[in-house]
């Protein structure tokens, strides 16, 4: 059995409370043991076991790697264009998603597999060692299917999103799309899928059609997630804690009936429902924040995730959306880290992700930086100096 100790660690962050480091569990001076994949030890780097192999962290900083819980990579095609008009005053009403959705449908499977690999690897080089990814820019039978098998070579975390958008041949019909996406689109998008989500928004699908939806992904065995309240007030979130979503998205627009449900949910019994924010999208649309100092106020679990998709928020940094977090967000850099690991971990409902103990996977990253401030301190700079995942080097 070979073994690996990361030394010399100048601040380990584990959120790993314990009622020990503060709000992300800190230790100073510090060492981890890592075997078969997993941490197996974390103590003072004076008490390290001896290993068959040695990482000297030179006294940097030391965190679990980030757990993006939103991301959409397969695609084809860009949308700068739109961008640009976008930074010209157009405002985002989400009828692009259309333009990529033709541009999939057109696309090999081995185009789309490029796309989805080349992002994945982006995101790992700034420290994502856990990403969600989405289906939704096929929204037919086929190309759902084929857009959650390619997602699945890279990810477990995967999720049907038929529900993004009616596409423009059933623009008239839109109760024969819920239809096919409830029966032949799920019946073959299921055995890719770990999650169900719908886009509930204007434009997109209604309270009533997202529910019905909801729940048929729930009878085959899918979770539930939910796009909701990013376009202006609406019922998603409600809808979201209703059925027990692990996470609703954006949360953009939110009343004070809606920060109230989220923050009633609990973590017994694995029922939190967690707001997931995406700031990279408000940078990309020049839309108002998500309030994030007033969800965490009131209790509610919050995670941060890029939402990279080649429309609304083409990033696949996630130390860029803490930086966004702690400056238009009000969050403080401890509650960014901690929301864009340990809360990206709970709004996918795992324990063994976003965390550094023994037992969890050896998912973490080496900054170059002495402390996880420096995220924030430092926006733009390329501060992750190593990824380790499975305590496998990237």
């Amino acid at each position: 059995m070979s073994s690996l100790l990361v030394d010399d660690i100048g601040e380990l962050v584990t959120n790993d409370v314990g009622g020990e480091g503060g709000p992300l569990g800190i230790r100073r001076d510090a060492a981890l043991l890592v075997e078969e994949g997993r941490v197996a030890w974390i103590g003072p780097a004076r008490d390290a076991p001896a290993a068959d192999r040695r990482l000297d962290a030179g006294g940097a900083a030391v965190l679990p790697g980030f757990v993006d819980s939103h991301a959409h990579l397969v695609f084809a095609g860009d949308r700068a264009t739109e961008f640009a008009a976008r930074m010209a005053g157009q405002p985002y009403t989400g009828g692009g998603i259309r333009t990529t959705v033709g541009a999939t449908r057109a696309a090999t499977d081995d185009e789309l597999r490029a796309t989805v690999r080349r992002l994945r690897g982006e995101a790992m080089r700034q420290g994502t060692t856990t990403m969600e990814i989405k289906s939704g820019y096929g929204l037919t039978v086929a190309d759902e299917a084929r857009s959650l098998a390619i997602a699945a070579e890279v990810s477990e975390e995967t999720t049907f999103l038929g529900a993004h958008v009616v596409p423009a041949e059933y623009a008239d019909r839109p109760d024969d799309y819920v239809g096919l996406v409830c029966g032949p689109m799920l019946a073959a998008a299921a055995p890719h899928a770990r999650w169900i989500d719908v886009f509930c928004e204007r434009g997109a699908f209604d309270v009533d059609h997202a529910r019905a939806i909801l729940a048929c992904g729930q009878a085959v065995g899918l979770g539930v997630r939910v796009h909701a309240n990013q376009l202006g007030p609406g019922p998603g979130v409600q809808l979201g804690v209703e059925l027990g979503a692990a996470s609703v998205d954006h949360c953009t627009h939110l009343t004070d009936a809606d920060v109230d449900a989220l923050a009633s949910t609990r973590v017994d019994g694995g029922h939190t429902t967690v707001a997931t924010l995406l700031p990279g999208a408000e940078f990309s649309t020049r839309s108002p924040y998500p309030d994030a100092r007033r969800l965490l106020d009131a209790g509610v679990t919050v995670a941060l995730a890029t939402d990279c998709n080649p429309g609304s928020s083409y990033t696949s940094s996630m130390p860029f959306c803490v930086a966004l977090a702690v400056r238009e967000m009000r969050m403080t850099p401890a509650e960014a880290v901690w929301a864009a690991t340990a809360g990206g971990a709970r709004a996918l409902r795992r324990d063994d992700v976003g965390v550094l103990r023994p037992g969890a996977r050896a998912d973490l990253m080496v900054l170059d930086a002495p402390s996880h401030l420096h995220l924030a301190y430092r926006p733009g700079v390329p501060l992750i100096r190593q990824v380790l995942r499975n305590g496998v080097p990237q």
